[in-house]
């Protein structure tokens, strides 16, 4: 088990079967009138596929030796919760500048003009998201 294209088609289908499983608990419905669990069911059976996919893979290809770092995963954990925390206490433009910048302390390289033009990116979609289709999220 460590082989990285393993565990990574594995961590695939376990999230797929979460929300798929999850989805199970509202109304399908039919394509024709689908229900509210439709949309999830149908992307989590493409994400258990492209895991299926990438576990057939492994099996083929040179396996590449799986190394965890600690600390990476530390940050971006922190970064996570500080951006839960901050947006829901604050506004979710903070959240999202404080997860871009706590997260890429993890990374090879660290580049303050690349976390703006993330933060920037991520900030229009939050934007699109709800001016365009009208979610409820706190912003400002």
């Amino acid at each position: 088990m460590n082989n990285i294209n393993l565990v990574r088609g594995l961590v695939l289908m376990a999230i797929a079967l979460v929300f798929g499983l999850g989805s199970l608990n509202y109304q399908i419905g039919h394509f024709s009138r689908s229900g509210p669990g439709l949309f999830p069911l149908m992307v989590s059976c493409l994400l258990f596929l492209i895991g299926l996919i990438s576990v057939v893979r492994s099996r083929f290809v040179k396996p590449v030796a799986l190394n965890y770092n600690v600390k990476n995963i530390g940050f971006v954990l922190l970064g996570l919760c500080g951006f839960a925390l901050i947006s829901e206490h604050l506004n979710m433009i903070a959240g999202i500048v404080f997860l871009v910048f706590c997260v890429s302390f993890g990374g090879t390289s660290y580049s303050v003009l690349r976390n703006l033009k993330i933060c920037a990116g991520l900030i229009a979609v939050a934007f699109a998201f709800r001016y365009l289709l009208g979610l409820q999220l706190p912003l400002f």
